[in-house]
């Protein structure tokens, strides 16, 4: 079993949420003005929408293999989605990506594997890595 701290923890996407939190206000502080066309898409929201991903796919495998961690990625995920995108459209696209994550593995797990393990790590490390370059790079959006 896989140690989550070792890669991709809790203080990843905390990081992340108080920058995307303030990314938030400052988008929703700018005039608003009717007729306007909807807000465009942050520049970071594909990766947002990998993160989420990655959080559900964690969220199932982790489980599975008995990790005793309950419902620790979920919540991480919807502190991220609360904190981005608290309604509307990029929020049900963040809620998708953590279904399609957690269905996708769903599907073709049901046990934990050597595999299940190596899926774990390796998006452990990429859900690090997409939370560090995010914060590094969109922190004062």
């Amino acid at each position: 079993m896989v140690g989550a701290s070792i890669f991709f923890g809790a203080s990843d996407v905390r990081n992340l949420t108080k920058a995307s939190s303030a990314a938030a206000k400052s988008r929703s502080s700018a005039p608003q003005n009717r007729g306007q066309a909807p807000e465009q898409p942050a520049p970071y929201d594909h990766d947002l929408q990998r993160l989420s991903e990655i959080l559900g796919a964690l969220h199932f495998l982790r489980g599975i293999c008995n990790s005793d961690e309950g419902q620790k990625w979920r919540k991480e995920a919807l502190a991220l989605i609360d904190a981005e995108a608290p309604s509307g459209k990029r929020r049900d696209e963040m809620v998708a990506s953590f279904n399609r994550g957690y269905s996708g593995f769903q599907q073709s797990y049901r046990t934990c594997t050597s595999a299940a393990d190596l899926v774990i790590r390796r998006y452990l490390e990429e859900g690090a890595r997409i939370a560090r370059d995010m914060t590094a790079r969109y922190s004062n959006y």
